[in-house]
């Protein structure tokens, strides 16, 4: 078979089923959808698939979690010998790997499977490596195999490319909540600013003594977590913030409209978690970088119960018209949004 599997929130298939064929329409790529509502996962398949693979890179789709690459559906396998069939379709294949993640859907369908992907992670990597279809250690230069079970007696088999695809299995990140923060929304930008950079973006654009503004900030949980980098943060909102955060000397907090007010001079960030209509967020976020009231910023769009995808692509779409200048953007549905998606934008250059 040739085509896509993804990772997703349970409950968005249908949301990641029409953003894949929006997008492959858009790249001249003939394909289909297949998923079910609440298996947390959804196979595209494709005419070419290397084509849709290098046309979708990961970092590009907002409601997958991860991106693989389709080897083979296995139904119907033995609970008695489930590596000899897939020992056979990718001896067939000849691709050598260099690591192997065994994996299940994160719904509630899919949690059951987690003792069997795990055990049976163990007696597959060495029939890989005997059959010399593994590295005998990681190497992260070469595909990394993926073997997915939906089911018992179900699994897909797929591939990754390291620099194309979520480092984290299953593609989320296990974040633990620190004892001084001020709510579990600290989670979600530690985790955007994870997914929704790379490293070197990390480096060069979160530096102390920068400057940021945390709209809606109470009680404080981005602020908190922009603070741990050093940078400096006006925090607008006209809740209060957790005391501690002011223990810092980082924090400035003004009592304001978070969705009103803006800086006298420019800043360096901007990040805004507020509950509002997504396109009149966008619409505001937009005048922002219109404005040249900041440079970069981090910020959330809560979406409606249905047509998701069609919502997030036209508030995706205003936002880049009305910035009204060049911008680096991406957004994607993390595991610790719910209703919502997170983006990232900044100036180019």
């Amino acid at each position: 078979m040739d085509g896509l599997l993804c990772w997703c929130r349970s409950g968005f298939e249908p949301d990641l089923a029409a953003e894949l064929t929006a997008r492959a329409s858009a790249a001249g790529i003939a394909g289909y959808a297949r998923t079910e509502r609440g298996s947390g996962h959804v196979v595209f398949h494709a005419d070419d698939g290397a084509a849709l693979d290098a046309a979708l890179p990961w970092r590009s789709l907002v409601f997958a979690r991860q991106k693989l690459r389709l080897i083979a559906e296995l139904r119907g396998l033995s609970a008695g010998d489930r590596i000899t069939p897939m020992l056979e379709v990718l001896q067939a294949g000849g691709t050598r790997f260099g690591e192997l993640w065994v994996e299940h859907p994160d719904s509630d369908a899919g949690k059951p499977l987690a003792g069997l992907a795990r055990s049976f992670g163990n007696a597959l990597r060495p029939a890989l490596r005997k059959a010399g279809l593994l590295t005998a250690k990681d190497d992260h230069k070469l595909p990394r195999l993926h073997v997915a079970f939906v089911d018992g007696d179900h699994a897909f088999l797929a591939q990754a490319t390291p620099g194309d695809s979520a480092p984290w299995p299953l593609g989320i990140p296990r974040l633990k909540m620190h004892a001084d923060a001020p709510s579990r929304s600290a989670l979600k930008l530690e985790e955007a600013l994870l997914v929704l950079l790379d490293a070197r973006e990390r480096e060069a654009l979160l530096r102390p003594g920068m400057r940021a503004a945390d709209l809606g900030a109470a009680p404080g949980g981005w602020t908190w977590v922009l603070t741990r980098h050093g940078l400096r943060v006006i925090a607008i909102d006209n809740g209060p913030l957790r005391p501690h955060l002011f223990d810092t000397g980082l924090v400035e907090h003004l009592r304001e409209d978070g969705f009103r007010w803006h800086p006298p001079a420019p800043l360096d960030w901007m990040v805004c978690d507020m509950v509002e209509q997504p396109i009149r967020v966008a619409q505001r976020m937009a005048a922002w970088f219109a404005h040249g009231w900041c440079r970069h910023a981090i910020f959330n769009l809560k979406l409606p119960m249905k047509k998701r995808w069609q919502e997030t692509e036209r508030c995706l779409a205003l936002f880049a018209e009305e910035a009204e200048q060049p911008l680096t953007f991406r957004a994607k549905q993390l595991y610790h949004d719910r209703e919502e998606i997170t983006v990232f934008a900044g100036t180019k250059g």
